[in-house]
């Protein structure tokens, strides 16, 4: 809250020095005092707005000026990840679109900054225009900029996605053949797309489930689907140097003895499909190999078979044991469903409210 009060008091601060009086300044849209607000932030940071912001009567570029005004040389110090968290609030502004500014902050993109795609494998750039550009895509299409929301893509992989959900890209991945692609995209790249929108989306424990774990989710994604997280959790043991030893503690977690068998079936299947990861080298030949390994039907037949055992509650209290006694790189932290959400602006379809 003391974010927001910051921000609230930074844009009625620039109005009044912009010479508005009370009646002027209540008269002025939530569109146009977002813009004043997000002009002043640029100039607190020293930078300059997109040149397309820059015409006259634009709220931001007012804004801009006050601030230059305000601070002249007393600037906060900026860095790339300051420009692109400016750059992506002044897109989302643009377009209406709502724009959560307490958790996603510089930092927060820091963290979810990668060197490749997850969706091509590619790696990244900063050419503008490029295919293998980064690119910031809402995974939840009628959902807000927010924490939780967003992952790094390439261009071409954004552009793809464009307004596919789970069940769209999900019917492409199906229906195209090993050699065919659609938008540029062939049908691994697709299932992995399909993959990235099942994590924010509801879906019921059966039919989570159901789905082989192709795509690690990138970082600081939010995950609904309490199974999904178990899968990723447990197939992320696998880049641990104990990791049977883990597995044989967590098998002590599972309720009861026929779910255990099941447990350890799985194991058996996909372990030998990934027993090689430890000798691979870098990150990223890590994380393919694990996300590869569940391209095996047994594999899936096996996890399926596990976790249909399971209701979603179970899979969920399973997840957090697991998680809190035996940690791996990948921290999980858990949250409410209304806290999951918050800032998403799902009521208004990721758009900014009116007013």
């Amino acid at each position: 809250m003391e974010q927001i009060a910051a921000i609230r008091t930074r844009a009625d601060s620039t109005q009044y020095a912009l010479g508005f009086d009370e009646q002027a300044r209540r008269k002025q849209s939530a569109a146009q005092r977002l813009g004043i607000a997000l002009g002043w932030d640029y100039a607190h940071h020293g930078l300059t707005p997109p040149v397309e912001h820059l015409f006259a009567q634009s709220p931001l570029r007012q804004g801009w000026q006050a601030g230059k005004a305000t601070f002249g040389r007393r600037t906060l110090r900026a860095n790339g990840y300051t420009h692109q968290w400016l750059l992506l609030r002044s897109y989302a502004w643009s377009q209406g679109r709502s724009f959560e500014d307490v958790q996603l902050t510089p930092n927060y993109l820091q963290q979810i900054d990668s060197d490749h795609c997850p969706v091509t494998r590619q790696p990244l750039n900063k050419l503008h225009g490029d295919s293998n550009e980064k690119s910031i895509d809402r995974v939840h299409n009628d959902a807000a900029y927010a924490a939780g929301n967003l992952a790094l893509l390439s261009r071409a992989a954004n552009q793809a996605k464009g307004r596919h959900d789970w069940v769209s890209a999900h019917e492409i991945a199906s229906q195209l053949q090993p050699d065919e692609t659609q938008g540029g995209l062939d049908k691994n790249q697709w299932q992995r797309i399909a993959l990235l929108c099942s994590f924010v989306t509801e879906l019921p424990h059966a039919r989570a489930a159901l789905l082989p774990l192709v795509m690690l989710p990138p970082n600081r994604l939010r995950l609904f689907n309490p199974v999904q997280a178990l899968q990723v959790l447990l197939t992320r043991q696998f880049a641990s140097a104990d990791w049977s030893r883990r597995f044989a503690l967590i098998a002590t977690l599972l309720p009861d003895g026929s779910v255990t068998s099941d447990f350890n079936r799985f194991l058996m299947a996909l372990a030998p499909r990934v027993l090689g990861v430890k000798d691979l080298q870098s990150t990223q030949q890590i994380r393919w190999a694990l996300e590869d390994a569940w391209l095996n039907p047994l594999v899936q037949k096996r996890w399926t078979r596990f976790a249909l055992q399971l209701n979603s509650q179970q899979a969920e209290k399973l997840l957090a044991s697991a998680a809190s006694k035996f940690p791996c790189k990948m921290k999980i932290q858990q949250f409410s469903q209304p806290s999951a959400t918050e800032g998403w602006a799902l009521e208004q379809q990721g758009f900014c409210s009116a007013g």
